[in-house]
């Protein structure tokens, strides 16, 4: 047996400036060929699932491309191709199998569906060929994603833990259907509901009572997966939000009950998926009162994992406005910042402009900077390994980093995007974020992985940036109408039926 494995990430937030060329993927890793293996075997990644089950068949393997992005705009076609032609040119040679590791919300610039258009091309080439796919949890999920793979599966979790486990279901699956072990069929729909990412996680209400209810679809007889999408509400397309699937052994009947079931309970706690915002000034006065920490405060509408530009100042200046004490910042995106502290040298007073170096067309912001004289205390080449629950294993490139120690914070510096869900954006550089009393995250839920076990209190700081969680501040041209919350729905408008 000859098996295709291959990942093609990204997440694109439409309303990003941030360009999304090839260099982006470059920046995060980019592999091809024997490389790609290489960089995510023994990984708690889909592709060491999908390694791992290959390897227990005794297939050869053959693995393309390995390729994701941190979050941004819309991914160049230069660089779409640049990753499917190899996936495809394996198909054309001959594949028995294919397992991909996808997003399931890329937006290209010649199509809103990047994942959908990969499985159809795949699928023109071979029509015959078994396809399993996993996708994140913020996938917006299309026809054309499943009506071209043989059987598709969601993370479970939020932050991203189950991302191997899953993986190696969707896989199992698939495996078992080529010996004519099952005969996967698939229902799926999505309701009228572009819900907020910050109401997605999954130890929180409404998603923990709608994960729940997929565990208890897969303990049912003859149902094979189940998964509810939270979507990712910052891409302007035709199907952007909620959605449910399921995966049922030859019963079509089964699968659109249970799927429908899903989408009922999406659709119950619709009002639960709304964020509700607090005036900036009180939040960080609130937290002012909390003298134990660590406190994690949530810079959200700047962050970087959902296509945040990174360097938005606003929370940061409001904390140090009001002067809180022993605070860690991770992290800011400034290379000038970082170059200009690297050129002072590790010890030296430097007074600089931090941040705000990139405007926001689809919020009507401009970049506004941040004076501020501090202290270079750590410079790094900022390269370090997650050994913490998510992307466990995998090796992160921040780019050249510094830290500024203000005397009140101490702030992280970085040259790359890159969404501190681990400890090790701090301990890299020599902070130990355990002893801090305030943990300014620019983060919304991914935090949690590495730092919800640390934290005595959390609080959201509603700031600015394209990852905000106010919708209605957006200008969507592409997505379906009408969807909640944006319009006024009637109170009997019930979800679109399973297909």
């Amino acid at each position: 047996m000859r098996v295709l494995i291959s990942m093609m990430k990204h997440e694109t937030n439409t309303f990003s400036p941030i360009v999304t060329d090839w260099q982006r993927f470059a920046d995060w890793g980019a592999h091809f060929g024997e490389d790609a293996a290489a960089a995510y075997e023994g990984t708690a990644m889909p592709m060491g699932a999908y390694l791992k089950l290959a390897r227990e068949a005794g297939a050869e393997i053959v693995t393309p491309v390995a390729a994701e992005a941190m979050p941004s705009g819309p991914v160049s076609r230069e660089a779409y191709e640049r990753m499917t032609r190899p996936i495809l040119a394996a198909v054309e040679e001959g594949v028995d199998l294919a397992l991909l590791d996808l997003h399931g919300a890329m937006v290209a610039e010649h199509t809103d569906d990047g994942e959908g258009t990969l499985l159809e091309a795949m699928r023109a080439i071979d029509p015959d060929l078994p396809i399993a796919v996993t996708l994140d949890l913020h996938c917006n999920l299309t026809a054309r994603m499943v009506r071209n793979c043989t059987a598709l599966i969601g993370y479970k979790t939020y932050p991203h833990v189950d991302m191997h486990a899953v993986a190696e279901q969707v896989g199992r699956i698939v495996l078992a259907a080529m010996r004519g072990e099952c005969r996967p069929v698939m229902s799926w729909g999505h309701p009228p509901l572009l819900s907020q990412t910050l109401c997605q996680g999954t130890d929180d209400e409404p998603m923990k009572s709608l994960i729940a209810m997929t565990r208890q679809a897969e303990s049912r007889p003859g149902v094979l997966a189940a998964t509810v999408f939270g979507g990712f509400p910052m891409a302007d397309m035709a199907d952007a939000g909620n959605s449910a699937i399921v995966v049922a052994d030859g019963d079509a009947e089964l699968a659109a009950r249970e799927c429908t079931t899903l989408l009922e309970g999406i659709w119950q706690r619709r009002e639960d998926f709304v964020y509700r915002h607090h005036p900036l000034k009180a939040a960080v006065a609130k937290a002012k009162q909390m003298t134990e920490g660590p406190v994690i405060l949530l810079d959200h509408a700047d962050n970087c994992g959902s296509g945040g530009t990174q360097d938005v100042m606003t929370v940061i200046e409001e904390v140090h406005r009001q002067q809180l004490e022993d605070v860690a910042v991770a992290a800011v995106w400034d290379p000038e910042a970082v170059a200009a502290m690297m050129q002072a040298g590790a010890g030296a007073e430097v007074t600089i402009d931090l941040g705000g170096r990139t405007d926001m067309p689809a919020l009507g912001l401009r970049g506004r900077p941040m004076r501020i004289t501090g202290r270079v205390r750590t410079l790094s080449d900022g390269e370090w390994t997650v050994r913490g629950p998510m992307y466990t294993g995998v090796r992160v490139h921040m780019g050249p980093s510094a830290v500024l120690d203000t005397g009140r914070m101490q702030i992280v510096v970085v040259s790359r995007h890159h969404e501190p869900w681990d400890t090790g954006v701090f301990t890299s550089l020599g902070i130990d974020p355990r002893h801090k009393r305030y943990l300014l995250l620019k983060s919304r839920i991914h935090y949690r992985a590495g730092f919800a076990p640390l934290a005595r209190a959390t609080l959201t700081l509603d700031g600015e940036g394209v990852t905000t969680a106010d919708n209605d501040l957006l200008n969507y041209e592409k997505l379906r109408r009408p969807v909640f919350p944006l319009d006024d729905l009637p109170a009997d408008f019930t979800p679109y039926p399973a297909d």
